[in-house]
């Protein structure tokens, strides 16, 4: 043992066997370690003697999601038709068994306590969504399948309806070229937040539909982004700023400038009428990111997962994407002056259905009852 061992309260994490497949560009151990880090585990070549060790199978693909479980779960072996794909060697344990078995293709039939793959389920983590972490052979030959997998894995189940279904698809592949291209996920943040600035600037000069392409080009970027990074293992706490908080800041500044086009584009709204407009978009949004944040402090969970008709109306609330959705229904009609008027309107009602929701989960408090989530 050298002195330059990690400390002994975070497992190491070894690959066992061989796989040439480069899932997202990456061999298959070194993204495989860059996700055991993001798990609080410390990669190694071999494990050390008085350490615990979690062991994973190269010819196996893995949810990252049991990574996370399985280096709080020493003593057992994630399995998949009774092959060892996951295991977790308590310190001094015997690793023996579990690398013949996971070399040779067999069945493990050592001591440590087996969690079969197809029967674990998992319910509402960080991600937001209730389904079973994904488990499949990483096929040298077709990683596709696999980064399809890990890719559908990295999406949150409640978010707005254009990132969960329109472009839900295109973004998989620029996910994927990206990540082939040796793009990192903070370089493609910067591109998206060039387009974010340009659209900016194009809707204050009310050229709308070039403004909307450039708009639409960052909110793409903007689901790449964070899918890159959680794919490949890349992410960190100076991306994760710069993400978030690119996505809090633009949008009442896009709204604004939208309003401010209307002079050049030849539908100007009256200047009190479009400072109470604006005043309303901004008071609105700012009003309800407060109430979010309010609810995850006092209920521990996202206000869009409490129950269903929450996570249903998170498809559609006055977010930047269903804003987005309400001024381009008005374009078509000639009508931007319309669309921002819309925005307001649709804000308010957005302000007052989470505001109730609030009260109603701080009233069945006080009675006594459990607020949790109907994805728990």
């Amino acid at each position: 043992m050298t002195s330059d061992a990690p400390p002994a309260s975070r497992p190491l994490f070894v690959t066992v066997g061989d796989n040439p497949a480069r899932p997202f560009g990456l061999s298959a151990a070194d993204r495989a370690d860059a996700l055991a880090i993001k798990a609080r585990l410390d990669p190694a070549r071999e494990a050390i003697a008085g350490q615990s060790t979690v062991y994973a199978d190269l010819n196996w693909s893995c949810d990252p999601e049991w990574l996370v479980a399985m280096a709080d779960k020493p003593g057992s072996v994630l399995v998949k038709h009774g092959h060892p794909v996951l295991a977790h060697v308590p310190a001094n344990g015997d690793a023996a068994p579990l690398l013949a078995a996971m070399l040779s293709g067999d069945g493990y039939a050592g001591s440590l306590e087996q969690i079969d793959a197809d029967v674990g389920d998992f319910s509402y983590r960080k991600l937001r969504k209730r389904e079973r972490p994904f488990v499949m052979r990483l096929d040298p030959a077709d990683p596709e399948p696999v980064e399809r997998a890990a890719y559908d894995a990295s999406y949150k189940g409640v978010t707005d309806a254009l990132t969960l279904y329109l472009w839900r698809k295109p973004a998989f592949y620029l996910t994927r070229w990206a990540a082939r291209a040796g793009m990192t996920p903070n370089f493609v943040t910067l591109i998206g937040f060039i387009f974010c600035v340009a659209a900016f600037f194009l809707f204050m000069a009310g050229w709308y539909w070039t403004g909307i392409a450039a708009g639409f080009a960052f909110m793409v970027l903007d689901t790449v982004d964070g899918k890159l990074a959680r794919c490949t293992g890349q992410s960190s706490n100076w991306g994760n700023i710069f993400d978030h908080g690119v996505d809090l800041v633009h949008p009442p500044f896009w709204w604004w400038a939208w309003a401010e086009g209307l002079k050049a584009y030849g539908r100007p709204l009256e200047r009190v009428y479009e400072l109470l407009v604006i005043g309303a978009i901004i008071a609105g949004y700012i009003a309800q990111r407060l109430i979010e944040g309010i609810f995850v402090r006092r209920f521990g969970m996202h206000i869009h997962v409490w129950q269903q008709v929450d996570s249903r109306f998170r498809l559609i609330t006055a977010r930047r994407n269903p804003n987005m959705v309400i001024l381009v229904a008005a374009l078509l009609v000639g009508r931007p002056d319309l669309g921002i008027e819309l925005v307001a309107l649709w804000t308010l009602v957005s302000l007052i259905f989470h505001a109730v929701r609030l009260a109603q989960a701080n009233a069945r408090r006080d009675r006594g009852r459990p607020v949790t989530s109907w994805l728990a």
